[in-house]
C-alpha cells in the first residue's frame, strides 16, 4: 500500500471512531488498539487501570499480528482475559516503521470485519 493510501485508509478509521464515541478529537494509535482490546477482550468497564489499559493495547496487537503467526491464542484465564503465546520475535524496527505495520494490520481488521461499510451505508 502507497503511503497516501495508508494515510487514506487510516484517517478513515480514526474519523469513524471520532464519530461513533462522539469525541472532539481523531483517536491516536494507542487509543484505537485500547478500544480494539476492549473488543476482544468482550466486555465494557467505567475505568480501567493504567495496567489494564496497557493489557488491552496489548491484547489488541497480539490478535492483530495472530494472522501473521506471530502470536497464537491460548486460551482465557478465569476472569476472562485473553492470553496469548508468542510464536516468534517481530524483527522489523523503528517506531516509523512498526507503527505503519500496525496502521496496515488494524486497516485489514476494519475492512475484514466490514467496520468501514457499515458506517458508509
Amino acid at each position: 500500500m502507497e503511503e497516501w493510501q495508508l494515510d487514506f485508509e487510516w484517517l478513515k478509521i480514526r474519523t469513524l471512531l471520532k464519530n461513533r464515541f462522539q469525541k472532539d478529537e481523531l483517536p491516536d494509535l494507542n487509543a484505537v488498539l485500547f478500544l480494539m482490546g476492549i473488543q476482544v477482550l468482550g466486555r465494557w468497564k467505567n475505568e480501567f487501570s493504567k495496567e489494564e489499559k496497557q493489557d488491552l493495547m496489548h491484547i489488541a496487537i497480539c490478535e492483530l499480528m495472530s494472522s501473521e503467526g506471530f502470536y497464537e491464542f491460548e486460551g482465557r484465564d478465569q476472569d476472562g482475559w485473553p492470553h496469548y503465546n508468542m510464536i516468534k520475535k517481530f524483527t522489523l524496527t523503528g517506531v516509523k516503521d512498526q507503527e505503519n505495520y500496525l496502521k496496515l494490520k488494524i486497516i485489514k481488521y476494519f475492512n475484514q470485519e466490514q467496520l468501514l461499510n457499515d458506517e458508509e451505508e
